[in-house]
């Protein structure tokens, strides 16, 4: 195993605020993770005493996204991968996935979280012939994601940009929409976006949840309709099925049918 990236500073350039719970430790706790603190716990278990049916989103956006990846490597041929909003590190990573089916993939994974940034030589890791690599940046800003993330990856060649349960934290959702136009800009003929957030209109137990815990101190997540994740992919072609819950996104052959989970997701072409 090689390292083609520079590995971060060993100290984030904050502090990491270990009295307020964080989504990407929450998620982390829910996933089985052991990157979080007592805070998170507390909150994810206050989370899941009103909506237990968390835990099975979660997983199910986890396995959404290794569907995903596992379609663009071995059945659209893509070897390069921005992944915006990684989070901390898990089982089937991106760069997991796409190294196994592809060895020369290239991944870089963008957050702008300090914990992860303390994590991120867990991702910094890649095959010899590939590459992986870390950007410490905001989804608000995306020139700086794309300058930097230019650095590892070729723009001139098709690559998969992959949004998974990060727009929902932009709380305007017109933003939300320029920011991806602006990502997906940089990007040639060829290119793919994959977008899974929570949604709304499924589950009014798991939206009085999120309510909650909106209302926490915790950095807001905003859940979308079905229709308003459909718009982030206007002006591409989206792949059957179009945007559905995760759970019904090309399950894997033989797995148990699976009632809709308030999670949707699509992945869309670049003409």
């Amino acid at each position: 195993m090689t390292d083609p990236a520079t590995p971060p500073s060993a100290e984030p350039h904050q502090k990491i605020d270990t009295s307020v719970p964080h989504s990407a430790r929450i998620w982390n706790y829910w996933l089985g993770g052991k990157d979080n603190y007592p805070v998170d716990e507390e909150a994810g278990d206050a989370y899941t005493a009103v909506f237990p049916g968390i835990v099975t989103i979660a997983r199910s956006s986890r396995a959404f996204l290794r569907r995903n990846i596992t379609h663009l490597v071995a059945e659209a041929g893509i070897r390069q991968f921005l992944d915006i909003g990684t989070g901390l590190p898990t089982a089937d990573n991106t760069h997991e996935v796409a190294q196994r089916i592809a060895p020369e993939s290239r991944i870089v994974y963008v957050d702008n979280d300090p914990m992860v940034l303390t994590h991120a030589r867990a991702l910094l890791y890649s095959t010899a012939e590939g590459a992986t690599a870390y950007v410490d940046a905001d989804v608000l800003d995306p020139d700086r994601i794309l300058e930097a993330a230019a650095k590892t990856l070729d723009f001139s060649r098709p690559t998969a940009l992959i949004l998974s349960n990060i727009l929902g934290h932009i709380g305007d959702y017109d933003r939300a929409r320029s920011i991806v136009t602006r990502l997906m800009a940089a990007l040639p003929s060829g290119s793919y976006l994959s977008i899974n957030d929570g949604s709304r209109g499924v589950d009014p137990v798991f939206e009085q949840a999120q309510d909650a815990y909106n209302e926490s101190g915790a950095v807001p997540y905003n859940l979308r309709t079905p229709e308003q994740i459909t718009v982030f992919f206007d002006g591409l072609e989206l792949l059957e099925p179009g945007v559905v819950s995760v759970v019904h996104w090309r399950p894997d052959a033989g797995a148990p049918a699976q009632d809709a989970v308030a999670e949707h997701g699509g992945l869309a072409r670049k003409p």
